[in-house]
């Protein structure tokens, strides 16, 4: 039985129209609407998480897809398969063009701390990154074509090969998973529990799944309830077990173990002058011995302090003043835990200098260098070059401007400190990957430390949707996350997400907190991205069957 839309009510025959309205443009219009959509889609992003946004953007995008088809050719022959491909990946990749450049255009403000080497390259920069990343939501939308029947189909079909297309995002060519789709229905701890079960992957399938539901009004005549029924079941379900979660979970902190989070907020651009190292190293130990009050006087109160990424505007294991002003602020039962960079004579950099770690050291306090850790995942032309030895010898460099760019570390390995649960140290981006956080095959840490400088980005969206995704992954491991940055935003955060005490962006101080235990691992700490990518693949398997056994039916 065919559904009557013609006596249907206001609401429906609005959207009907609308539909139909959006479906039918074309051209510039057309290209317009759908870059415009993909804009609007970042509002549900960090920080403004109008998470709403989702359910209107992405219908936009299916009617788009709907009329996207090429018209027959001028013979009358039908458009190939190719050409029906090319047109969904056109639409897919200006929606994607336009969600990444509202999403990530701060990172324009990086090429602007030494404006005169690197402004020249910000035009490049924000438009070349959001339009490589475009090439991802293309390819999904158009292996969605495979299957692109009226109604609930389509839907489905779209959910599946988008999430499969950010999995490659955050896999391929070193990855970047920055503003899954998933992070758009996570603005809270309450509805970032889901992860715990199945990861931002699983949680980016279920925002699109539920977020293209108003597509299914549109002026073609298809069933409507059962969809809207699973999609409304589905929202139940994601809102209620964060609460349930929540509700029954009770967070105790580590006995013995307090903390001491350092964000002095350096602006980028005085943090490497070598004249402001007197002035930088006060600020750290100023900071590090800060009077709060009758538990917190000083560092002796705290059994760990914790600074920042690359806290220092010179190597420390060359300057053994600094590491005695380190010693003599520090008492015997206090650890520093800082980032810093790490020389190795051994290893020879592509400059034919000694390679530079991005590192983490544990510092006792008689000013000894207990552990470190290399940073393993660097950021491409943020710390290094892609065919650094060419690009060099054409004048280019890294926004970090060490010849050689850093040295990527070998080993992502845990530190173990007296007195403290074992603790993985992650700098910067290094926390942004879901299912790749932990080193594999190793027991779960008792707490995660992540330093990192997002001072480069100013007051813009970028720490913000760092600090969110950094929450995320708290939830998804079941570990607590102590985030120090330089700027802000620094947080303690708990096994759930939830914030034990934070320095606001640009704010300078402290931030003093007892350690969060573990959660019990997580369903997604122990199984990982498999289960996601295994059911997407069936779901496309399965509904490209459906749609090669048989035409769609309209009932």
């Amino acid at each position: 039985m065919v559904a009557n839309t013609t006596s249907a009510g206001p609401i429906t025959a609005f959207l009907e129209r609308l539909a139909g309205a959006i479906i039918l443009l074309h051209g510039w219009r057309g290209a317009l609407v759908t870059l415009l959509a993909g804009a609007a889609t970042a509002l549900s992003l960090a920080p403004l998480h109008i998470s709403p946004v989702l359910f209107l953007t992405l219908p936009i995008l299916i009617w788009r897809l709907d009329g996207s088809l090429p018209a027959p050719r001028k013979d009358g022959a039908l458009p190939g398969t190719m050409a029906k491909a090319m047109a969904f990946f056109r639409t897919g990749w200006l929606f994607g063009f336009g969600y990444h450049l509202a999403g990530l255009y701060w990172i324009g403000a990086a090429f602007l701390v030494d404006a005169g080497e690197f402004a020249i390259f910000l035009p490049f920069a924000v438009v070349a990154l959001p339009a490589g990343l475009a090439i991802f939501t293309g390819l999904g939308c158009a292996l969605a074509r495979m299957a692109w029947e009226p109604g609930w189909r389509r839907i489905a079909m779209l959910a599946a090969t988008l999430t499969l297309a950010e999995m490659a995002r955050g896999m391929l060519f070193t990855g970047f998973p920055w503003n899954l789709f998933g992070y758009a229905i996570m603005p809270t701890p309450m509805l970032m529990q889901t992860a715990s079960l199945f990861g931002a992957y699983g949680v980016t399938w279920l925002a699109l799944a539920i977020g293209g539901a108003l597509a299914l009004f549109s002026p073609e005549p298809m069933r409507r309830g059962p969809w809207l029924a699973v999609t409304v079941a589905l929202i139940a379900t994601h809102v209620g077990f964060g609460a349930y979660r929540l509700g029954t979970s009770e967070t105790t902190t580590v006995e013995g173990v307090n903390i001491r989070i350092v964000q002095p907020a350096i602006a980028q651009e005085e943090k490497w002058l070598g004249t402001n190292e007197d002035e930088i190293m006060a600020r750290y130990l100023d900071l590090t011995n800060a009077n709060r009050g009758p538990k917190a006087s000083s560092a002796a109160d705290f059994t760990h302090i914790i600074w920042p990424e690359s806290a220092f505007p010179f190597i420390l294991t060359q300057r053994a003043d600094r590491l005695s002003q380190i010693a003599n602020a520090l008492p015997d039962t206090t650890t520093l835990i800082t980032g810093a960079m790490r020389v190795d004579e051994s290893v020879e950099s592509p400059s034919g200098g000694p390679a530079v770690f991005n590192a983490v050291y544990a510092i006792d306090g008689s000013g000894q260098i207990l552990a470190a850790r290399d940073k393993t995942h660097l950021v491409p032309f943020g710390e290094y070059l892609p065919f650094q030895n060419v690009l060099e010898s054409i004048g280019l460099r890294q926004l970090t401007n060490l010849p050689g760019g850093f040295a990527q570390g070998q080993e992502r390995s845990f530190i173990d400190l007296p007195d403290a649960p074992t603790l993985l140290a992650l700098i910067c981006y290094e926390i942004i990957f879901p299912g790749n956080a932990l080193p594999a095959a190793q027991e779960r840490p008792g707490w995660i430390v992540n330093v990192t400088n997002d001072a480069w980005y100013g007051q813009t969206a970028g720490p913000y949707q760092h600090l969110h995704q950094t929450r995320v992954r708290a939830v998804e491991e079941g570990i607590p996350v102590v985030r120090a940055a330089n700027s802000g935003i620094s947080m303690m955060i708990d096994a759930y997400g939830s914030s034990r005490g934070q320095l606001g962006l640009g704010q300078r101080g402290v931030v003093d907190a007892a350690l969060p235990t573990p959660s019990p691992p997580t369903v997604f700490s122990s199984l990982g991205n498999l289960p996601v990518f295994v059911f997407v693949c069936l779901w496309i398997i399965a509904l490209v069957g459906l749609a090669k056994a048989k035409p769609a039916k309209v009932v």
